[in-house]
């Protein structure tokens, strides 16, 4: 916790270092959040089919879903959003010929249940 889920364009591979950004994101969500930073886990997906607007070629996309514990007030996930948005804007080079929409939902976690295995 926090779960972060990343869907992007494959036009976006070359562009969209994921890498850097779960590691620029997680610890400045976890200070925002009250959480250790590895807690933070991130996902990145290549979205196989998407239309985006009219259907154009030249769109792209990148949506971050991250789920959080309940009870965090609005003004932080509010803060958090803002927070993914930045980092994931300072992490997606100008991609030449594509209007990217850049995306994020914070929500809540209806149920949650982990357990850590350790060798």
């Amino acid at each position: 916790m926090p779960h972060i889920t990343v869907d992007y364009s494959p036009s976006l591979s070359e562009a969209f270092d994921r890498h850097g950004f779960a590691l620029a994101f997680h610890p400045a969500a976890a200070e925002l959040i009250g959480s250790a930073v590895q807690n933070c886990k991130t996902r990145f997906r290549p979205i196989d089919e998407a239309v985006i607007g009219g259907g154009g070629a030249g769109e792209a996309m990148v949506h971050l879903e991250l789920a959080i514990l309940p009870g965090r007030d609005a003004d932080t996930k509010a803060r958090l959003g803002e927070l993914a948005l930045a980092r994931l804007c300072d992490h997606l080079k100008p991609a030449t010929g594509l209007n990217v929409q850049v995306t994020v939902e914070v929500r809540d976690l209806a149920s949650y249940h982990k357990r850590v295995l350790t060798s």
